[in-house]
């Protein structure tokens, strides 16, 4: 089974992609646009242009996200707190993650040892979205 985050931005989904692929190092999926599904007279009566995003997936390794756009008429969505979390075993790609996350972002723990994992931070992203990045050097399976 996998899990995969969906998330939807306010108005900036396609800035957010782009910035998605380049901190996983991944080629910028297709953007699927209102305009390019919906006959225009439909997209113009549901307040969607031909800009707003419909739907991305972005992929990178074993990760996929969907991304989209709220509809304008639609609540404020991201009202909840979410949280994604990243376990690596690779020391240099929890920190390279780390610092491209936080850049414009609010870091709520700085990378540092806890009792379960010898590097941990967490942050929101410029994009609102929370991340918790782990070093998965083993000590969970060790604790628990």
């Amino acid at each position: 089974m996998q899990i995969q985050p969906y998330i939807s931005f306010n108005g900036n989904c396609q800035e957010a992609v782009e910035f998605y692929a380049d901190v996983f190092g991944t080629d910028i999926p297709e953007i699927i646009l209102f305009g390019d599904r919906l006959p225009e007279p439909e997209a113009v009566e549901q307040d969607r242009s031909d800009k707003v995003v419909i739907r991305a997936d972005l992929e990178a390794d074993e990760i996929r996200m969907l991304l989209s756009a709220t509809p304008q008429k639609s609540p404020d969505i991201q009202k909840d707190k979410m949280t994604l979390v990243i376990f690596s075993d690779d020391l240099d790609e929890i920190k390279i993650l780390y610092y491209k996350l936080k850049d414009g972002g609010t870091v709520e723990m700085e990378l540092q040892e806890t009792f379960w994992s010898k590097v941990y931070g967490s942050l929101v992203d410029k994009f609102g979205v929370s991340w918790q990045l782990n070093y998965d050097d083993g000590r969970m399976s060790q604790v628990v």
